[in-house]
């Protein structure tokens, strides 16, 4: 009888163990596609990404380099006041999409151009995202909105 629930007990161990490496398993793969770490234009110049990662770029669209191109091909430059990266976009811009706004972008560097899937931009006159205004501030660029 002792040898039965011992069995038993190493059974649902074991059944347990591997359900756990199962679900971490999962959880990695689910994960591997979906995090995206942000770069400002400095940190691309100074860490290029591998070839072929997917990462966000912020900063502000540069005056004068915005063009709009056939259809929806839009191009552009991203900068921290630092350094700029050229952008290359095919999709619908966002209403509040301009130049000296801020934007992030998520996509991948390819011949040193960000070929962007993704463009997301300021919702009001007072709004940058985060990642922009820690990048702006880290290098003592950052003005404070005035209220």
């Amino acid at each position: 009888m002792k040898t039965l629930k011992k069995t038993r007990r190493i059974q649902v161990i074991a059944i347990a163990a591997v359900a756990l490496v199962v679900a971490v398993s999962l959880i990695g793969y689910a994960f591997r596609d979906g995090i995206n770490l942000f770069r400002s234009p400095t940190q691309v110049v100074e860490e290029p990404p591998r070839a072929g990662e997917i990462f966000r770029i912020g900063g502000l669209v540069e005056e004068g380099s915005l063009v709009r191109g056939e259809g929806t091909h839009v191009t552009f430059s991203v900068t921290d006041t630092n350094e700029t990266i050229p952008v290359r976009f095919e999709g619908v811009l966002p209403d509040l999409f301009d130049e000296n706004q801020g934007m992030i972008g998520t996509g991948s560097l390819q011949d040193g151009v960000f070929v962007a899937t993704e463009i997301l931009a300021k919702h009001d006159e007072s709004y940058m995202p985060k990642e922009v205004v820690d990048a702006l501030k880290e290098q003592g660029l950052y003005k404070e909105p005035e209220s």
